[in-house]
């Protein structure tokens, strides 16, 4: 059941470092459009070593928590159940406290991909490329299970992360072949291109984009746009970026600890931009 607008009730973002997050731009939008009045979003610099003495402060205020590194894979220990995506991918990002007291865990990073990508028309693709083989490529490799028919093809630096990558592959069912990030070029010509990377690391690769690309997936969201999503969208192919994830991950978590669906996903990207613009 949806929780009363006016109970006071508490959620927050965790991780180290932590200042950075959006998470409260856009938890707190929705909960001012849901008329969620009592409800409180903070956001709290907690490391893997402070996270079992923060969770045993926490009272039955508390309706959730969203995790950001380096404790999605920390937190798993803590909790009494986890979601099959995320049990998939060995990563949990949102906490949900039911009346219980019992604490489940979930991804919501996975569908979020996949929900972000529909919103642009891309329903299911042939084939796909992933840039980069760290946490996110997982789950990137996640959400191309649920879109992709074919083969994925990922363009790593190593042979150690190359062979992490078919791991995830095999242990996902998606068909995962490796190339060296020498050639990541040739990336770009795929029907799909999820970039997973740190900032600047594709900036080299934007000379190498094709006259008439198909669809970039950029996760990340600042700065923005990145010189290749920028040179991506100049020549008319399409971008989903990083703010779309961030954005329709948020959805799923305000949902779930609130109880209250549909999650006003305009309102909250409206949020995301606003903070972005007004951080530059």
């Amino acid at each position: 059941m949806p929780a009363a607008a006016t109970e006071a009730r508490r959620a927050a973002v965790l991780g180290s470092p932590i200042a950075h997050s959006l998470s409260p731009v856009l938890h707190r939008a929705a909960y001012a459009r849901l008329g969620l009045d009592g409800w409180t979003y903070e956001r709290f610099d907690v490391d893997e070593a402070g996270l079992p003495a923060f969770f045993a402060d926490l009272g039955p205020q508390w309706a959730g928590l969203s995790l950001t590194m380096p404790l999605k894979r920390a937190v798993i220990p803590l909790l009494d159940e986890i979601s099959e995506t995320a049990a998939a991918v060995e990563a949990v990002n949102t906490v949900v406290f039911t009346e219980d007291g019992r604490r489940v865990g979930d991804n919501t990073d996975v569908p979020g991909m996949v929900a972000a990508l529909r919103e642009r028309g891309i329903e299911q693709v042939d084939t796909a490329a992933v840039l980069g083989a760290g946490a996110t490529a997982s789950s990137a490799l996640a959400a191309l299970a649920r879109i992709c028919t074919g083969e994925v093809v990922a363009y790593v630096r190593s042979e150690a992360r190359a062979a992490e990558m078919r791991q995830w592959g095999e242990r996902l069912e998606v068909e995962v072949h490796t190339a060296d990030w020498t050639d990541a070029a040739e990336a770009l010509r795929f029907p799909l291109v999820v970039a997973t990377t740190p900032a600047g690391t594709t900036d080299a690769l934007a000379g190498a984009v094709p006259e008439r690309p198909a669809t970039l997936f950029d996760v990340l969201y600042d700065p923005w746009p990145t010189t290749l999503a920028a040179r991506w969208s100049m020549y008319g192919g399409a971008v989903v970026g990083g703010l779309d994830l961030l954005v329709h991950q948020a959805v799923l978590q305000v949902e779930q600890m609130t109880g209250h669906a549909p999650a006003p996903l305009e309102a909250m990207r409206q949020a995301g931009e606003q903070a972005l613009a007004a951080r530059h």
